[in-house]
């Protein structure tokens, strides 16, 4: 743009947040029907014994995926949400990213909380 002097301090954080949006997509686009299969359907068939699933959750990768898929979502949704009311003619809501992001983080910590008292 011309005439626009674009400094690191002037800069938005948005690439941030459409990095968190596009890896929460991904999360839940891949791992969210697995996910959905390991906890209902294969324990719920027998195929998978309860006591299996929660050693695998407890595993330190299994809290690291949950906290992962559950994180990742959380700042997708918060992003599509975003967006979405600007969309519906709710721009000035839309600026208040803080509100979106900061519950998102917020999620955030208190998943982490419950997954490491796994």
């Amino acid at each position: 743009m011309a005439g626009v002097e674009v400094t690191a301090e002037s800069r938005p954080a948005t690439p941030l947040w459409w990095l968190l949006f596009s890896a929460g997509g991904v999360m839940s686009a891949f791992f969210m029907p697995v996910t959905v299969f390991l906890t209902s359907i294969a324990v719920a068939a027998d195929w998978l014994d309860e006591e299996e699933l929660l050693d695998a959750v407890r595993h330190p990768l299994g809290r690291a995926y949950l906290f992962l898929l559950v994180s990742l979502s959380l700042f997708h949704g918060a992003h599509r949400f975003r967006y979405a009311l600007v969309d519906l003619g709710l721009p000035w809501l839309g600026r208040r990213a803080w509100l979106f992001y900061g519950l998102a983080t917020i999620g955030t910590v208190v998943c982490g909380w419950f997954v490491l008292r796994l």
